[in-house]
């Protein structure tokens, strides 16, 4: 049985951690550093630190706050946000991150995927896809959820893999910041889909939704979640502690 992930998200604006509904209304949280300190030393797998208005912004990913966080955590750490070439693959990496997280740059440039992996290898390069329904249809959304690609999600997605993406993270735009559970039908799609690991990313308000997910989709390797883990509602060794009396097998 593979363990099970738990993992936290940095979304990062102006140098403060920031929570919003369904990619909008953001309100500030805390300082990244004290945060990441925080998840390290209480029980998270791994950390996501995204820059989320660097694309939007058109501009590159503040590095001085990641390398403070990179220098405070033992637990890998995976970076986005303003990703769109080599260089920043190679500034992110340097900073400490074990991983880089590319979204709207794979989307203006899918060949940054495969250039990234073969320099640095398919474990380093993770694809993060903003999805949300659309009639109906899963579309890939980009620039922090802003701007609809009018591409179908599961396709893109498995493009991506093919060109050696290691890891995918599924943020369900429909799902994010509202609490009411993952998006099970759009990680099942995603999952049936490829054969790398697959984060669900977007809707958990509960122990119980990180229970559902993973015993409803058996291969989803782990759960992030931002705003339940960063005001308290549900604290990660009381989630893994449930996870694990539930026989579903975690990092205790």
């Amino acid at each position: 049985m593979i363990t099970k992930r738990i993992i936290p998200c940095l979304d990062v604006k102006n140098g403060r951690v920031v929570k919003g509904v369904n990619f909008e209304g953001l309100s500030d949280v805390s300082s990244p550093v004290d945060l990441a300190r925080y998840y390290s030393e209480n029980g998270a797998d791994e950390l996501v630190f995204y820059d989320i208005t660097a694309s939007a912004e058109g501009r590159a990913l503040f590095t001085d706050i990641l390398t403070e966080v990179a220098r405070t955590i033992f637990i890998p750490l995976t970076v986005g946000g303003g990703i769109n070439t080599l260089d920043d693959f190679d500034r992110v990496l340097k900073c400490g991150a074990d991983k880089v997280s590319v979204n709207s740059g794979a989307i203006k440039n899918p060949e940054l995927v495969s250039a990234a992996a073969q320099k640095y290898g398919n474990q380093c390069v993770v694809l993060s896809a903003d999805v949300k329904r659309v009639d109906g249809v899963f579309r890939v959304f980009a620039k922090g959820g802003r701007e609809n690609t009018g591409m179908e999600a599961i396709s893109w997605i498995k493009h991506c893999v093919e060109m050696g993406a290691g890891e995918v993270v599924v943020n369900s735009i429909d799902t994010d910041g509202v609490k009411g559970g993952f998006d099970l039908e759009m990680l099942s799609a995603v999952c049936s889909a490829v054969n790398v690991p697959v984060i669900a990313s977007g809707g958990a308000g509960s122990p119980d939704h990180f229970l559902k997910l993973f015993r409803e989709i058996p291969t989803i390797d782990a759960g992030l979640a931002a705003s339940v883990f960063h005001f308290g509602e549900i604290r990660i060794p009381d989630l893994k502690k449930m996870l694990h009396e539930n026989d579903i097998t975690v990092r205790l």
